[in-house]
């Protein structure tokens, strides 16, 4: 007992959890991270106090948990149940998709799909954003799978649902009220497809119909627009006008874009320019779209990307998504946003450093602000999604693909990796 007029010392505040030691891009020397009530509270150099769980990261790179922001888990490892894709390409693999949809069941659409969703968290991925084909093949078949699986693994991930339309809306009728129907049922953004319509005037109807399904239920809108090589298809003019007529600025995103690529420059710049303006964000999937577009060009191939340069120029919002896993559009993919983002580099050509930050943002802080994501980040206040990486530098984390040591999601760690490698030299060497 101290006597009379002794300091006492105050008791060491203890945390759900405390990282040890963590390089945090744009600190220039090591912190320890405190969460508790899955929050970041304290990011400082010397941290008084203990966690109940510790983490010794020493020195290995801590960044916010990679976000997923264009998938389609409805369709992931559908490939062995497909006949062969003759042709590569994108109508062909819609065609033949028609089969499993019309087989598919809840219960197996849910199987695979958590496949994906566990490989995703082990690559570091806290947030995913997933279309799931609405139609009147499937019904709503495919979004009760997805919605199982997302409701199984919600303590790992999260997972946002895009009612997508992928056969169209008015050339497939009935699909309006499916979409619909999907809002109530746990979708919570409306997708779209404009470009699959018959004429600019159906596709200008097919915008205007989906930003009507938005405003009724206060919902986010990512469509697929211009996936083709036609120069001609221009549908993203018209979700550009519509978002701006509308209001919707901040809440529409436009997914692969791929004919942007073929349009003549001016053209291009004038839509890029209108889109920033009207606040669309944009997301591109080059490992597919490099693999299905260009199919019947001759050389040199349209590379089926839109202009990432310019549009980053511009000051756009670009993520980059997986796209597919092992369907009849995609036979890869393995759900690892690095990757994805590495494929980003080469395709778009983004070498110089801050060309490579801002492929790194396109699976971090620039796929966050698709999904409308709060509490992104390392500071505290932030959401305590973390990924720690064994590497000390992003750009190396990149290069080598580093292996994600933990995996936290709101406090919690919810995976592990751990790599062993050894190399033994012959005797006398």
């Amino acid at each position: 007992m101290s006597q009379q007029g002794d300091a006492v010392a105050a008791p060491a505040r203890t945390f759900d959890l405390v990282l040890r030691r963590c390089r945090v891009a744009g600190r220039p020397a090591a912190v320890d991270i405190a969460v508790s009530g899955g929050i970041i509270v304290a990011v400082t150099e010397r941290l008084d106090g203990c966690g109940d769980v510790e983490l010794a990261v020493d020195g290995r790179l801590v960044g916010p948990g990679f976000v997923q922001p264009h998938i389609h888990l409805d369709k992931v490892g559908t490939l062995p149940l497909l006949g062969e894709n003759r042709t590569g390409t994108l109508a062909e693999a819609i065609e033949i998709l028609h089969r499993t949809k019309r087989a598919a069941t809840p219960e197996e659409i849910s199987e695979r799909a958590g496949v994906v969703i566990r490989q995703a968290v082990l690559a570091g991925t806290t947030s995913i954003r997933t279309h799931v084909d609405v139609d009147t093949i499937g019904g709503l078949t495919p979004l009760r799978g997805v919605v199982r699986a997302a409701e199984e693994h919600a303590d790992l991930c999260d997972v946002q649902i895009v009612a997508f339309p992928q056969e169209g809306i008015l050339r497939d009728p009935g699909t309006f009220d499916l979409l619909d129907q999907a809002m109530t049922e746990g979708a919570t953004v409306v997708g779209g497809m404009p470009h699959w319509e018959l004429s600019p005037e159906a596709s200008a109807r097919h915008v205007d119909l989906c930003l009507d399904l938005a405003q009724r239920y206060h919902a986010d809108v990512d469509m697929h627009v211009d996936e083709t090589d036609d120069a001609a298809s221009r549908t993203l003019a018209m979700v550009v006008d519509a978002t701006a007529q509308r209001g919707w600025g901040g809440r529409v995103t436009a997914g692969h874009c791929c004919a942007m690529a073929a349009w003549d420059d001016d053209y291009a710049a004038k839509v890029i320019k209108d889109a920033v303006a009207a606040r669309v964000m944009f997301v591109t999937n080059p490992a597919t779209n490099l693999l299905l577009q260009g199919r019947a060009d001759r050389e040199p191939r349209r590379r089926g990307l839109p202009r990432v340069k310019e549009m980053l120029e511009a000051g756009a919002v670009v993520a980059c998504g997986q796209d597919c896993v092992q369907d009849g559009f995609y036979p890869f993919g393995a759900a690892d946003p690095l990757q994805t983002a590495l494929i980003l580099c080469h395709a778009a050509q983004l070498s110089l450093p801050a060309e490579i930050d801002q492929a790194l943002e396109s699976v971090k802080g620039a796929a966050a602000r698709v999904l409308g994501l709060e509490g992104y980040g390392v500071d505290p206040g932030c959401f305590a999604d973390l990924v720690v990486l064994d590497a000390d530098d992003p750009h190396e984390a990149l290069r080598l693909n580093a292996p994600r040591r933990w995996v936290i999601r709101r406090g919690s760690v919810v995976a592990e990796t751990e790599v062993r490698s050894s190399l033994f030299r012959a005797e006398g060497d």
